[in-house]
């Protein structure tokens, strides 16, 4: 089949069709899905019958696959080290994944680390007849549409982004067990691959911004927050059994919305970081 490449939205997004990811892209292919991915921000191809290792194969084209999350507690064979379940599914009342529940505040996955992840990728394998869409926001298309003068006080500027695993909301600041992880990154972040700049905040991890008076910077953050939040800004993605998404985490947020407790939602995670140079 011919590779297809789709916008799904004026903010941000495009489908990739043509490609079985189980053999994985090369040559014009490869570079059609890298450009895809710098353009649009967040790809989705959908119809895919991958496992885990096909997953990780693809993850490993762009960068380094991620193996520094906690596995779930009962998991198939298929599984492996690294691959991080997102599902409300339980078993004896214990979780087999990680953030289980309900909806999910804005963010930028690894934004509470020193290196955050170049891109995180998502494989649907069950998902709930209505809700748990993932919402994506254009951080480039954030920070463009900002006036001159705002540019210019943010520019230099720093914030603290802090955050402890599986948390949903910002007010979540602590709990028996849980490791706060926190860094600072810049304000504005400019991309390394597209030079184009990103409004580098989010509503789940931001908490200050670093050298502002306590009242000064709430008020810009959180006018800041709200703006990157806006509308025409956001690309809502409806799930589908066998989509396979991913999406920059340098220039994009994500949330999730609500769905009912009674539904099923089971999607399999890998995040990507960039790859360690090689050895000299």
């Amino acid at each position: 089949m011919t590779v297809s490449v789709t916008p799904l939205s004026a903010s941000l997004g495009a489908r990739i069709e043509g490609l079985d990811l189980r053999s994985l892209p090369q040559g014009d292919d490869l570079a059609q899905v890298r450009r895809a991915f710098l353009d649009h921000q967040v790809v989705v191809f959908p119809g895919q019958k991958i496992s885990a290792g096909d997953q990780i194969a693809f993850c490993e084209l762009f960068g380094a696959a991620d193996s520094d999350y906690k596995a779930p507690p009962q998991r198939d064979d298929d599984y492996r080290k690294g691959v991080m379940l997102v599902s409300n599914v339980r078993k004896n009342g214990v979780p087999i994944g990680n953030l289980p529940d309900g909806d999910m505040q804005f963010h930028s996955d690894g934004a509470h680390r020193a290196s955050p992840y170049l891109a995180t990728t998502l494989y649907a394998i069950r998902v709930p007849l209505q809700g748990g869409d993932t919402l994506f926001a254009n951080l480039y298309a954030a920070y463009e549409a900002l006036d001159d003068p705002t540019k210019a006080r943010i520019a230099d500027l720093r914030v603290h982004n802090a955050y402890i695993l599986d948390a949903t909301s910002r007010d979540e600041e602590s709990r028996p067990g849980g490791i706060l992880r926190e860094a600072e990154h810049p304000l504005v972040r400019v991309h390394p691959e597209t030079g184009r700049k990103a409004l580098y905040v989010n509503r789940l991890m931001t908490r200050f911004i670093v050298g502002q008076d306590d009242a000064e910077g709430r008020v810009l953050l959180d006018t800041l927050l709200d703006h990157v939040e806006r509308p025409e800004f956001i690309y809502a993605h409806k799930w589908t059994a066998g989509d396979f998404v991913m999406w920059d985490n340098r220039c994009v947020n994500h949330a999730r919305t609500d769905f009912s407790a009674e539904e099923v939602r089971l999607l399999r995670r890998y995040t990507i970081s960039e790859s360690a140079p090689a050895p000299a």
